[in-house]
Parts: C-alpha cells; structure tokens; sequence
C-alpha cells in the first residue's frame, strides 16, 4: 500500500515538472509576440524616393533650372557664375598642362590607381580660392588618409596668365603646411598646374565651373568648391563651400574608390549616411539607422531568450532533484 502511494506521489510530482515545461508563462508570450514584430519590421523593404537633380538653392552652387530665367539681385559679375553638378560625367583626361616644374603632363598622368580630389582655384587670388586650398589641407591634416597613398591631388589654376613658378610657390606653402609626417607623400601626390584657356575651358566645363572675370577689379568672379573623381576620371562628389568635413571628404574617398580604401567601419558609416547631391554632403539615413538598431535589439533579446531558457531548465532539474 505504502509502495502504491510513493509511486503515484512519483508520478504526480513528475507530471506537474512536465505541465511546467509545457505551459508558456504571459511574459514569455508577450517576449515571442515582440520578437516576431521585431523581426518583420526590421527585414520589411524599405521604400524611398528617388533623389532628383539638384536645386539651385544658391545663386552660385547647384544645378541650373530646366527653364525659365532667373532673376536676382547679384552684380552682372556673378550672374552667370556658379557650379553645374555633374556627378558620374568623364572628365576629359587627354587635356595637356603644366605641373609646378614646368613639365608637360596629361591628366590623365594622375588617374587609373586612385581616386583624386580636385579643385579649381587662381594662384593670384586675393582671398576666396585661398580659403578653398585652406578648407583641402585642414580636412587633410586630421584624415588617417594621406595624399599620395590613398588618394591623390590636382589643383589646377583657371587663370591661363599664370605660369609654373607661382604653381610652385602655392604647393610649397600649402605642403609645408601639413603635418611632417605627411610631407613626403603629399609631395608626390599633391599636384598644382597651370595650362592655356583651351584646356582652361574644357576642364571647367567638364565640371561644370562657371566663372567671369570682371575687369573692372581685375580678378575673377567664381564659385567655391573641390570635387571627388574616381580612378578612371568619373565626377562622383561635389562638396561645396571653403570648409570640409574630414569624414565627408573621407567617405566620399572610400566611395569613389570602390571600397578599395578605408576600413569596416566606413562601410557601416556608409551604411548609415548618403551622400546628398543638394547639399554636397552625407546626411544620415534614419530608416537605415533604425533597422541597425532593431537588428542589434533582435540579437540581444534572442540571447536574452536562450539564456532565460537555460536558466529556466536548470531550475525544473534543481527541482525535480529536491523532489526525488
């Protein structure tokens, strides 16, 4: 009798361990429930709109209107002055110029392993193309990248009055500018030239830089900007004004390079931020920076649940011990 009733004792405590695993407490099921919206949410396709050209938010920087003229208060100096994007357009790379030793070189001399940052400034100029040169060596002194290896640069002068000895005298300045242990490649990879209005004229209109010059003060009227080209002479970034940003100028680097140069968190940083042709900048994605988001919540509840899982199993076979 005594035997009988241990048994069923045994078979009652072995059938509520049981119950116990199978029954699903309100908290977990909640757990699963936002586990599963979780998931879809993040893996949903994301749908955006297409960016279009960009506007002319400025007189001097953006894309021309499609039609109709447009009226502004600006000097007749700066009326037709400004910049034209002209992303994923072949720069002409046959043109012929001088380098700051007065040697004959092709632009193309200085494509086909990397990509190149570009401007467009006067070696004469009393103030604005300094402050552009200013805004390049700044983002260049604090960019782990280093001109020469990872990317190159060509300035070249639209003034065709000027010669070698002042594209000399400008490089000089500006490489002895950046850190020492940066002058050695900067030297090889920082490229000042001068050519004749021919050259002048396509390179400028290739890129889309409109400038006049005003004779009244005896200087150019023009626009500020540098330019992004990949390895094979394609326009892939315009970043606009006197300052640049070192991670814009660097992503855009790792852009036009296909992924060549930079590190895995330039890809996540590419994954979170675009390049927005309107502003000449990389703005953040914030449907892309929410789904990074959630996939991190997903993996950390999904470690949560096998923990409390575990956790839970351990304490049915503490139990089931105590009760044998």
């Amino acid at each position: 009798m005594k035997r009988a009733r241990g048994e069923d004792g045994v078979t009652r405590r072995r059938g509520d361990a049981e119950n116990r695993r199978v029954s699903v407490s309100p908290y977990r099921r909640v757990f699963l429930a936002l586990l599963l919206l979780l998931s879809a949410y993040c893996f949903l396709p994301t749908a955006s709109a297409q960016p279009g050209g960009p506007g002319p938010s400025s007189p001097l920087y953006g894309a021309r209107p499609d039609s109709g003229a447009v009226v502004s208060g600006l000097p007749k100096a700066l009326r037709e002055v400004g910049i034209d994007q002209k992303l994923n357009e072949q720069l002409p790379l046959d043109l012929v110029f001088r380098n700051e030793k007065g040697e004959s070189v092709r632009l193309g001399d200085y494509f086909g392993k990397k990509p190149v940052v570009l401007s467009l400034v006067y070696y004469q100029c009393p103030m604005l193309c300094n402050q552009v040169l200013n805004g390049m060596v700044t983002a260049f002194k604090v960019m782990s990248f280093r001109a020469g290896e990872e990317f190159d640069v060509v300035t070249v002068s639209f003034d065709p009055r000027e010669n070698p000895s002042l594209a000399a005298a400008k490089k000089k300045t500006y490489v002895d500018y950046l850190p020492e242990a940066k002058h050695g490649s900067a030297t090889n990879g920082w490229h000042f030239l001068t050519g004749d209005e021919a050259s002048i004229n396509e390179i400028t209109e290739a890129i889309g830089f409109r400038f006049n010059f005003d004779e009244a003060t005896n200087q150019f009227a023009h626009g500020s900007a540098i330019y992004v080209a990949t390895p094979q002479g394609k326009l892939a970034r315009y970043f606009y004004g006197i300052e640049y940003s070192p991670k814009d100028l660097r992503l855009g680097l790792v852009e036009a390079s296909e992924n060549k140069i930079g590190s895995p968190v330039d890809q996540l940083l590419l994954y979170c931020y675009h390049y927005d042709p309107t502003t000449g900048k990389y703005g953040a994605v914030v449907m892309n920076m929410v789904r990074l988001g959630g996939i991190a919540t997903l993996i950390a509840m999904v470690a949560l649940f096998f923990i409390m899982r575990r956790r839970d199993a351990a304490q049915i076979r503490l139990r089931a011990r105590g009760a044998a």
